[in-house]
């Protein structure tokens, strides 16, 4: 008798269930769902709540830096920062270090907003890890990180406000050098295999016998 066939997971849902775009679309909208309830309708947001927790781990921090600590685009962080600033949340002034840049730290009323936050943000992410196994969890927080470290690694080769190159590619001037680079290294590469063969020693022709002395004998 045949064994029967397992229904395999892929599929049995629907027909996106193979999609991980449309997945992790799905999964991105319950956690902020949760993370909404958990908040309140006078709660930070999830974004700010992120930018709040990178600024008191790291006073002083520049724009550039919250954009490499928190994920968020520069454009997007921009804004959030600014209305932020006028919520009383955070505070911007001239970085010491370079008079050029600006920073920001924390207000009073900012620190008080992230202390208030915190319990509310933990309550919704036990939550959300609360909807897998127990003994998937760490494993699903593990591909989360790796997937947004090598996404943003990956974005990092293109700015993605350059128009002239597609976003996650090199742009041309970096192609032409690295193909340059790799016909050199082939080129120097041959070159070096040519000096390190020894020339092949011609072989010694035997003498050719003497006509006269053949014709004597």
């Amino acid at each position: 008798m045949a064994k029967a066939k397992k229904k395999s997971a892929k599929g049995s849902e629907g027909p996106l269930d193979g999609s991980p775009s449309h997945l992790l679309h799905r999964v991105l909208q319950i956690a902020l769902d949760v993370y909404g309830e958990e908040a309140g309708p006078d709660g930070v947001t999830q974004r700010q709540f992120a930018v709040l927790t990178a600024v008191s781990a790291d006073e002083g921090l520049t724009q550039t830096d919250l954009v490499k600590a928190t994920g968020i685009d520069r454009s997007t962080l921009a804004d959030l920062v600014a209305r932020m600033i006028g919520k009383g949340l955070l505070a911007r002034e001239r970085s010491n270090a370079d008079a050029r840049a600006n920073v920001v730290r924390l207000t009073d009323a900012g620190r008080e907003a992230l202390e208030a936050a915190r319990p509310k943000v933990e309550t919704a992410d036990a939550r959300i890890l609360a909807l897998l196994p127990r003994g998937k969890r760490d494993a699903f927080l593990n591909v989360l990180s790796l997937m947004a470290r090598a996404g943003e690694a990956a974005a990092e080769i293109v700015p993605a406000n350059d128009p002239e190159v597609e976003p996650g590619k090199k742009p041309k001037k970096a192609k032409k050098a690295a193909k340059k680079s790799a016909k050199d290294q082939v080129k120097d590469s041959g070159e070096t295999e040519k000096r390190r063969k020894p020339k092949a020693e011609k072989p010694v022709k035997a003498p050719k016998p003497d006509k006269k002395k053949k014709k004597a004998a």
